[in-house]
């Protein structure tokens, strides 16, 4: 298995884990590298040592690389070409952020076929332990544990009387960034979807911990306050922007 099997694999376990929709819907590119898979959080368990090689490996897995990944053709021409070259742009695939792609049903079952006989004999390996523990449990003599056990006349616990602790103090909330707007109770995250608290401020999605106070370029990746209208890196307009808010 070299890097770029690892990377689906990981994106296929995070999707059944975290975005099970999308197991057999489609979603966009920037999704996928912004809030399914960003390097930041995931970059142990992929195994790339830089964001460099991580977007690299991206740009092969939207260029349609071993059939994993359902793509548009202009896309999979596009960065086909730019691998291709003698220095390939890594970012290229920013280009097609809202872009839709999806995972390709033949490739999850080919991985899922593989996972499974693993899965099994891992899960057969764990109950064959736990039965040996339990056996080596139940046939040690009962007697040493009688002559193990001390005497309960001749022991006699002592009373330490309770000292009364300084009272803890409360740490502060967090507050979200300079120019965040807070986010009302009646809203759903707009990451995962999931129900916010009812009755207070959310700053943070307590179901995929994303900081609801942030939004990122759809262009460049790049972290914006709520309110901005255009990307402080590359220009392009925002959502809101683009609505007319």
């Amino acid at each position: 298995m070299d890097s770029l099997d690892r990377l689906f694999r990981h994106l296929v376990r995070s999707i059944r884990a975290s975005y099970p929709q999308y197991l057999n819907q489609p979603f966009e590119v920037a999704e996928l590298y912004q809030t399914i898979m960003p390097y930041r959080h995931h970059r142990r368990e992929l195994g790339l040592d830089t964001n460099q090689d991580y977007e690299i490996k991206l740009l092969e897995l939207l260029s349609g690389a071993r059939g994993y990944l359902v793509v548009e053709d202009r896309m999979r021409d596009t960065l086909t070409r730019e691998l291709a070259a003698p220095n390939p742009d890594p970012g290229a695939f920013r280009e097609f952020a809202t872009t839709q792609v999806s995972l390709s049903p033949d490739a999850v079952r080919q991985l899922e076929s593989v996972d499974e006989p693993v899965t099994a004999a891992r899960a057969s390996g764990a109950a064959a332990q736990a039965q040996r523990t339990s056996s080596a449990r139940t046939s040690a003599p009962a007697s040493a544990t009688t002559n193990a056990a001390p005497s309960v006349a001749s022991v006699t616990p002592s009373v330490t009387p309770a000292r009364s602790s300084s009272p803890s103090v409360a740490s502060p909330a967090p507050r979200p960034s300079s120019g965040g707007t807070a986010v009302v109770s009646d809203e759903s995250c707009r990451y995962c979807g999931g129900a916010l608290p009812q009755g207070r401020t959310v700053i943070f999605c307590p179901h995929c911990g994303q900081n609801l106070t942030i939004v990122h370029c759809l262009a460049c990746g790049t972290e914006l306050e709520l309110g901005w209208k255009y990307c402080t890196s590359c220009g392009r307009p925002t959502a809101q922007a683009a609505n007319g808010s």
